[in-house]
């Protein structure tokens, strides 16, 4: 694809799972990048292996950048990047940030107001689909923001996206609140398997066929597929860490106490994500929880 001119470089903050094949697709496609992450052997790697990237050894460095975008833990720590280590200083005026992290809209809502001293602009645009479509560039993209600045942030998102998966979901914040619901209905879709294969299992069933069977019905669902691929058999290898989705339910109980919503299900998820984050620590991987409630194992 072309390049618009006034795009030409962009700045990639964040260089993790996620990040790296973001920023790589960004590359492929032309735009020259300034990249950041706060391990600094990792974005001297990147700029290493990708000819014309530049490592940032301080926030001037994205100061030719008209568009940055940030793929980091949560929006405490894309303040700190933007405002604290001061990279909304150095862009220059009628810059774009695209907060592609999943953050809780009130971090989002308040960063955009940091970041209006400095003319700088903000969309959401949080992702799903994880590392193998981060890879591929066909991650589903849920964006919020103003309409001019949503269109200034097509080239970068069309990259790093699938158009036919690129969801407006309306002003600045939407996108981070529907990330946040999305992923507490796959959270709480977990839980309630993890409980039918235990009431299962204490019954009689065997753990392989129930979900065999529930893959052939009604409660098939991504999450009865991971229970097929990553729990029975072991594996555990989803590559999506159990701190972050604990961060994303517990975000989406946020966004629904500000919305005065009644519910129940959703509190439950958060307070079974909680027990599960303090028995298997940030670092496990999300289709562990199980394990934090209740002793005997799913796996076969």
């Amino acid at each position: 694809m072309s390049v618009p001119e006034q795009q030409v470089t962009v700045g990639f903050v964040g260089l993790g799972n996620m990040g790296w094949p973001m920023a790589r697709n960004l590359h492929a496609a032309g735009f020259r990048l300034v990249v950041r992450d706060i391990e600094a052997a990792k974005q001297d790697r990147f700029a290493a292996e990708h000819p014309g990237a530049v490592a940032a050894a301080s926030p001037d460095a994205f100061a030719p950048a008209g568009l940055v975008v940030t793929m980091l833990p949560n929006g405490a720590i894309v303040r700190d990047a933007m405002l604290g280590w001061g990279i909304g200083a150095a862009l220059r005026d009628g810059a774009l940030l695209v907060e592609m992290s999943s953050s809780d809209p009130s971090d989002t809502l308040l960063l955009a107001a940091g970041l209006q001293p400095f003319g700088v602009r903000m969309v959401d645009a949080p992702v799903s689909g994880g590392v193998p479509r981060a890879v591929t560039g066909e991650l589903a993209v849920m964006v919020g923001g103003a309409s001019a600045d949503v269109a200034a942030a097509q080239p970068v998102l069309r990259v790093l996206g699938d158009p036919a998966r690129q969801f407006r979901t309306g002003r600045l914040g939407s996108g981070h609140a529907m990330k946040a619901l999305n992923n507490v209905i796959a959270a709480a879709t977990t839980c309630v398997t993890a409980e039918a294969l235990v009431v299962g299992k204490r019954f009689g069933l065997d753990p392989r066929t129930m979900i065999d069977i529930v893959n052939a019905s009604t409660g098939r669902s991504f999450v009865s597929g991971v229970f097929d691929s990553e729990v029975l058999t072991g594996r555990y290898g989803t590559g999506f860490a159990l701190g972050l989705l604990a961060k994303d339910v517990h975000i989406a109980a946020s966004v629904a106490a500000a919305a005065g919503a009644d519910v129940p299900v959703i509190a439950l998820t958060d307070e079974r994500y909680a027990k599960a984050l303090t028995g298997l620590g940030p670092a496990a991987d999300q289709s562990m929880a199980h394990q934090a409630w209740w002793d005997e194992p799913l796996s076969q």
